[in-house]
């Protein structure tokens, strides 16, 4: 899939899916359905309009692209949200953007979609433009609830990643650059990537989980996962996200690491020894790999 600026896009005659997207879930994949492009914005509007009140973000640019592009899209065009950006008038976004930039035939989006300055825009007025046709997607539910970004986000901090999996459509995934740790899990006998949480991103409640973990040549191995700031061993790093990986013993350090979240397994502890948190890291490896394998 070819990801473009919008001040880069070829003027064609395109099928636009419009919106931020953050985590690609269910009803945004119905929202695309049918789109040969997805129009969004970076950052999060919201990170410009009401940065107190920003969320934190399910995915990356990178990693929306990804799943996007899994959809079959052919081209994702980014908006490059600034305060100009959103000094434009709902007018302006269609004439200027939809119809001038992307000549959009076609126009899906999500019910409760606003745009413009104030978000003065709604679907409305993408109705009731004659130079496209729109299609307004209701909101999807889900075991009776409204599948959004920020009910995803609030299972995902809470530790419940099997249910936001399940609305997400795909894994919820933690990826970034390992970090020299201690040492300390290999030598109690589990090879450990330590990552560090990045800010403004969502990262899963303190707890062990049963992951994957994707390696940077793309092998992918079980993991056990810890989140939390290793209450047995004080090192002053706060909250860390360490991965534990099962049949693995080269170095990670410096290279890139994405890993799923499948399951939560337990909360954090202090344990009373050495030798039982080794007992209960073992535990955790084996519920790992049944979960993961």
């Amino acid at each position: 899939m070819k990801v473009t600026d919008l001040s880069d896009a070829e003027p064609r005659p395109r099928r636009v899916a419009v919106g931020t997207f953050d985590g690609v879930h269910l009803g945004h994949r119905e929202v695309i359905r049918g789109a040969d492009t997805v129009l969004t914005f970076e950052p999060h509007p919201a990170a410009i309009v009401s940065p107190a009140g920003a969320p934190r973000l399910l995915t990356t640019l990178e990693r929306k692209a990804e799943l996007i592009g899994e959809l079959g899209v052919h081209e994702l065009v980014v908006v490059r949200f600034d305060e100009d950006f959103a000094a434009r008038s709902a007018e302006s976004f269609i004439d200027d953007v939809l119809v001038g930039a992307l000549r959009a035939e076609h126009v899906s989006v999500g019910e409760n979609f606003r745009f413009g300055n104030k978000a003065q825009g709604d679907t409305g007025r993408l109705l009731a433009d004659e130079r496209f046709e729109t299609r307004v997607v209701p909101l999807l539910e889900v075991d009776g609830e409204v599948v959004s970004s920020s009910h995803i986000r609030g299972l995902v901090l809470g530790g419940a990643v099997e249910y936001a999996d399940k609305l997400l459509g795909s894994p919820f995934t933690f990826s970034g650059e390992v970090t020299r740790g201690d040492q300390r899990g290999r030598t109690l006998g589990f090879p450990t990537a330590n990552l560090l949480p990045r800010d403004g991103f969502v990262v899963p409640g303190h707890g062990v989980y049963a992951c994957r973990a994707q390696t940077a040549d793309g092998a992918v191995r079980v993991a056990a996962t810890n989140v939390g700031v290793r209450p047995m061993f004080v090192t002053g790093r706060g909250e860390l996200v360490e991965a534990f990986l099962v049949d693995f013993d080269g170095d990670l350090y410096g290279t890139h690491l994405r890993v799923e979240f499948l399951k939560r397994l337990r909360g954090e502890k202090r344990f009373e020894s050495v030798e039982a948190l080794i007992e209960q890291m073992g535990r955790d490896v084996e519920e790992a790999r049944a979960i993961a394998s």
